[in-house]
């Protein structure tokens, strides 16, 4: 009987996922397709054979390959970047006691509230002074203050016992050690939560890599996918939903990976209210 009760239950959650699911199902199969096959009803649902053509058009409007090592430097390296500034600044903010602490915190959350688009042109003007713009620093750079990742490290820390971090100073262990071999290690869930809402945040990233970018050789995945659908120029539908398939691949990847330290992390954040 407590089977059958679930019943309308996982329906509900299967058509929700059904749902979810089906324009990354129709993607990959218009993948396959051509301009005039993506438009016909009867082939919505029938697997093509023209993959390869359009992987060879993608790659002659771009060099995809290079575009995606692009993508792949930026997210991997501004995903590193946020968790070690961000988890040292909520380390710092949940465990020392210094002057100003509660003003300087309440100033980095108030920093939330300001809109990206303000700080464009300050920015934009800050990498040139450096001479990074068209490069991958001048995306990756201006990503590390990341106040969301200091809040919810710092959360995370607040729960770490304080009589773990005393007696490893007793025995002599300093700031930076405690840190790395005693604190980092139970935050795994933590980091992974982090790590991946920074990996995804940053691969999808459109408008700063727009800005600071300026030639193929440099664009990310989601440039040169915007690129392909411009007014005025026909648009080779079956390429931009190969390279589509090809952008989904790392971030699936990537979760796929640490699905399991992500949900620990959500959960306990949740607990901890």
């Amino acid at each position: 009987m407590k089977n059958t009760k679930n019943i309308p239950v996982y329906i509900i959650l299967f058509l929700f996922c059904l749902i979810a699911v089906f324009p990354f199902i129709w993607a990959g199969i218009a993948a396959t397709h051509t301009n005039t096959q993506i438009y016909q009803i009867e082939w919505s649902f029938r697997i093509g054979e023209h993959m390869k053509q359009n992987a060879i058009d993608l790659k002659a409007a771009f060099p995809v390959v290079r575009n995606m090592c692009n993508s792949l430097v930026i997210a991997f390296g501004y995903t590193a970047g946020i968790l070690i500034i961000d988890s040292m600044a909520g380390y710092a903010f949940a465990k020392y006691e210094f002057k100003g602490k509660k003003v300087i915190f309440a100033l980095t959350l108030g920093s939330m509230f300001i809109p990206g688009q303000v700080t464009l042109i300050p920015l934009f003007i800050e990498m040139t002074s450096f001479r990074m713009i068209n490069t991958n620093w001048a995306v990756i750079l201006p990503g590390f203050a990341a106040v969301f990742g200091v809040f919810l490290m710092r959360q995370q820390f607040i729960g770490f016992p304080n009589e773990l971090l005393d007696a490893a100073h007793i025995d002599g262990a300093g700031d930076f050690r405690i840190f790395l071999q005693i604190v980092m290690p139970s935050m795994k869930p933590a980091l992974t939560s982090l790590g991946i809402l920074s990996f995804v945040n940053q691969w999808g990233n459109f408008m700063w890599p727009l800005i600071v970018l300026n030639s193929k050789e440099k664009y990310t995945m989601p440039l040169i996918l915007s690129l392909m659908v411009q007014p005025g120029y026909v648009t080779n539908y079956g390429a931009v939903m190969f390279g589509a398939m090809l952008a989904l691949i790392p971030v699936l990847a990537f979760f796929l990976i640490f699905q399991k330290n992500f949900i620990d992390g959500m959960l306990s954040g949740a607990v901890k209210g």
